[in-house]
This record gives structure tokens, C-alpha cells and sequence, in this order.
């Protein structure tokens, strides 16, 4: 079988989420979801959850978005990954929170052994491509870490989609040309095309799934087996509480195998320098 990675998981950390998420999470999912949700706090149960829907590897998100969704803390996130083999820890920073973000970026990869970079700029209100933001991407091109952005449509309060345009990695492409950047939902509600398209312009961007129906990708993306080694597969948990329908609605699309196999685990198995039986 091959290999499933999990690009997109967010970690349940008791107190952590703001309320409105909380109620999103029972109005959707019913009001067994806080229970069902409490037990993963015990990272082991979430290991075992996601190795039972198949996910081989999982990259696990630190989140600090106080104004909107709530606070997961690097530290939290290194502890969870601690000792856990298959779990692949992101760092989050927030540039309006943190006086020295990109000497913050390389302490927490000395301290804690972060793999990459995840931030939020509809969460979090800045523009990807502000300057004072660039000592961040360059010492994340310096160690070799992938930075992903939420790019596109949000339903929280507070939100603020202008932020979420994935066109503002244009530059960021350009300008730190070794710079792995991959766009969290590829602009989902608002921008697919201009997501699909700077993955086809640019060598160091990258289209990540999380979040929206597979049945429909073919729909957002058409020609999406032209960008066979561009696209990263994850399920957005527990906001998609399904990991294993969402990985076998990829398994189902009318897409060739080496292509499906490269979207589940092979592109990202590549971007995170995982060594894995061929």
C-alpha cells in the first residue's frame, strides 16, 4: 500500500479553542463531538485513530490565533510529537506577537526539532508578502522548512478573507526561489485558479487538499493530473472528523494510481525528507 501522510492535523488541546469553535464543532457534528473530542487529548489515542483511517505519518499544527480560532502553543505541539515517531511537528508564529519571529523560528527548531512552518494570515491579519514578515522565510529557507499558509475561505468570527488570497505567494516564489511554500486549502470558496495556477508557474509552491470535498476536486481543479507532483493531501482534522473517507474519496477519484499515490504521500513524503521504503 502506499505511503499516507497526513499533511493537515490540528491537535485537541483542552482550553485551547475559542468557544464559537467549540459550538461550529457540535452544530456540525452533532453533541457527542466534545466527548469523542476529549479523549484525544490523549496524543496515544490520536496515534492509534489516525494509524486505524490508514495515515501512515501526520504532520501535527501549532496554532496562535487568539482573536479567532485560539491558542495551541509550540511548546504543546513539540510535546505531542515527543517520542511519537509519526507525528511531524509545524511551528506557528504570530508576526503581531512575537518580537523577533524569525530568531523565534531558530530556537524553536534548535530546542524542539520543528519540521515546518504553518501560519495563518486570515486568522492571524497580515499579508504573506509584507517585508517585515522576510527574515521569517529566509531562515526558513536557510534550515530547509516548508512554510504553509491558510490560503482562502474561513467561517470563524473574526476572520478576515482579504488575507487569504493566494496570489500574495507570488512574491514570496520569486523572491526565496529555495523556499518550499504550500497553500493550505489551495484558495478554497474564492481563489482555486490562481491557487492551481502559481503551482504550475512555480517550482517551489505547492497545492495542500485539506478541507475540501474529494468528490469535487476534479470539479475545482480539472486539470489536476498535470500537477501530479504539486499537490499534498491532508485532512484538516478534526474539522473533517472523517480522515478515513477523506483519504478513500481520494482512492475513488478517476485519477491513475502513480497520481494518487504522489497526493497521499509521496509529494509530501518529498518535501519533508522522510525516508521511507520505495
Amino acid at each position: 500500500m502506499p505511503l499516507v501522510v497526513d499533511f493537515h492535523v490540528h491537535p485537541v488541546v483542552p482550553g485551547a479553542a475559542k468557544p464559537w469553535l467549540v459550538e461550529w464543532m457540535v452544530r456540525n457534528f452533532g453533541p457527542e463531538a466534545t466527548e469523542q473530542l476529549a479523549s484525544f487529548a490523549n496524543p496515544d489515542n490520536l496515534a492509534v485513530f489516525l494509524r486505524e483511517a490508514g495515515v501512515d505519518y501526520t504532520v501535527i499544527l501549532g496554532e496562535d490565533s487568539p482573536a479567532t480560532t485560539g491558542t495551541i502553543s509550540n511548546e504543546k505541539v513539540a510535546e505531542i510529537c515527543a517520542g511519537r515517531p509519526t507525528f511531524i511537528p509545524f511551528a506557528s508564529l504570530n508576526p503581531h506577537l512575537v518580537s523577533h519571529p524569525a530568531r523565534e523560528l531558530r530556537r524553536l527548531v534548535r530546542e524542539y526539532a520543528f519540521r515546518g512552518l504553518k501560519l495563518y494570515p486570515t486568522y492571524q491579519f497580515f499579508y504573506p508578502n509584507d517585508q517585515e514578515l522576510y527574515p521569517i522565510y529566509a531562515v526558513a529557507e536557510e534550515l530547509g522548512l516548508p512554510v504553509m499558509f491558510h490560503t482562502g475561505s474561513s467561517v470563524f468570527p473574526g476572520s478576515r478573507l482579504k488575507y487569504g488570497d493566494p496570489l500574495f505567494l507570488d512574491d514570496l516564489a520569486v523572491d526565496f526561489p529555495d523556499l518550499r511554500l504550500v497553500m493550505a486549502h489551495s484558495g478554497r470558496g474564492f481563489w482555486y485558479d490562481r491557487a492551481f495556477f502559481l503551482a504550475r508557474l512555480h517550482a517551489n509552491v505547492y497545492m495542500e487538499i485539506s478541507g475540501l470535498p474529494p468528490h469535487r476536486l476534479l470539479q475545482y481543479f480539472p486539470e489536476l493530473d498535470r500537477l501530479a507532483d504539486k499537490v499534498i493531501w491532508g485532512s484538516d482534522w478534526p474539522g473533517v472528523p472523517n480522515v478515513y473517507g477523506s483519504l478513500q474519496g481520494i482512492r475513488d477519484l478517476p485519477l491513475p494510481e502513480e497520481t494518487k499515490a504522489k497526493i497521499l504521500g509521496g509529494n509530501a513524503a518529498r518535501l519533508l525528507g522522510l525516508k521511507v521504503d520505495s
